[in-house]
């Protein structure tokens, strides 16, 4: 396995790549690594959070903007942790911290998780969650998006999909932040950190479970046409950096509006990580205008 290089990365985030895993060693099993990203979720839940029930075993957090009254925007935030482990409440501060800069509200899915519960239960239950949310009294229907980073930015762009396809809601928007979009994992030598391609060609097996990759699977879509505006957003240091430069390009390929946010230097997760680094910033900036343009000053 390749040494990193760190030179190659952000200059405030060196310190950051040097010490940070490299990879989740999901062969080793998902104990020690769901039992972590747990420990983040306790660390990082919001404690004045209303939780409400879309059906059974999926429920929602939902933050919304101080003093709304009149129906408003509202963005479904999906997670990120490989369809495998991770919760809505990990992302709490993260969803507070964008409903406090956009003035949306943002519903957080806690949905099933692989491999108990493989293609296409935590998809449905995304996708439940929308349909939620469209449903809601103080949602304007014109005016809802979808977002999520990781394997959030994965089931993203399968909602959107979905979304497309049974024409019951004309989104917005789809955030899709280093989506985790393709199964066809390159092999590789280099040294990843956070997220590497061993742990991504085990999550997709999970996930799968024997299902047909060309349904389940967001990249491999074959007519992109029609589908919502995006925006997408990956470190140049990801190992989703190339899939997402191509999902990117196809989308725009087949007349969907699309901002890329490239973060030079970054690596998979980076914003979370070490969210005051000029890069994070920058990023974050980037989603929440997009998030205004698309959901707020379309009024």
């Amino acid at each position: 396995m390749g040494d990193l290089d760190y030179a190659q990365f952000d200059p405030e985030l060196r310190t950051f790549a040097r010490v940070l895993p490299k990879g989740y060693a999901l062969h080793r099993g998902l104990t020690l690594p769901r039992a972590l990203m747990g420990f983040a979720a306790r660390v990082g839940k919001v404690r004045d959070v209303d939780v409400a029930v879309v059906k059974p075993a999926v429920t929602v957090r939902v933050h919304r903007p101080v003093g709304q009254s009149a129906p408003g925007p509202a963005l479904l935030w999906i997670h990120g942790g490989g369809t495998i482990m991770g919760s809505a409440a990990q992302e709490d501060r993260f969803c507070r911290k964008l409903v406090n800069f956009t003035d949306v509200a943002v519903v957080a899915v806690e949905h099933r998780l692989a491999p108990e519960h493989p293609y296409p239960t935590p998809l449905e239950d995304c996708y439940a969650a929308l349909q939620w949310i469209a449903a809601q009294p103080w949602v304007d229907p014109a005016r809802i998006g979808v977002g999520g980073a990781s394997a959030g930015g994965g089931f993203t762009a399968a909602v959107a999909q979905l979304a497309h396809d049974g024409g019951e809601i004309d989104l917005a928007l789809q955030m899709m932040v280093y989506p985790m979009l393709d199964d066809r994992t390159p092999g590789e030598r280099t040294r990843r950190v956070m997220w590497t391609a061993s742990d991504n060609r085990l999550a997709w097996q999970w996930y799968l479970a024997g299902a047909d990759p060309q349904q389940a699977v967001p990249a491999r879509r074959a007519d992109l046409s029609g589908l919502a505006p995006a925006w997408i957003g990956v470190g140049s240091r990801d190992l989703f950096y190339d899939e997402c430069r191509a999902y990117a390009d196809r989308l725009r390929q087949a007349g969907v509006q699309v901002h890329e946010q490239i973060a030079d230097g970054a690596f998979h997760a980076f914003d979370l990580i070490a969210s005051n680094a000029a890069v994070s910033q920058r990023f974050f900036a980037s989603q929440c205008r997009a998030v205004r343009s698309a959901l707020v000053e379309t009024r």
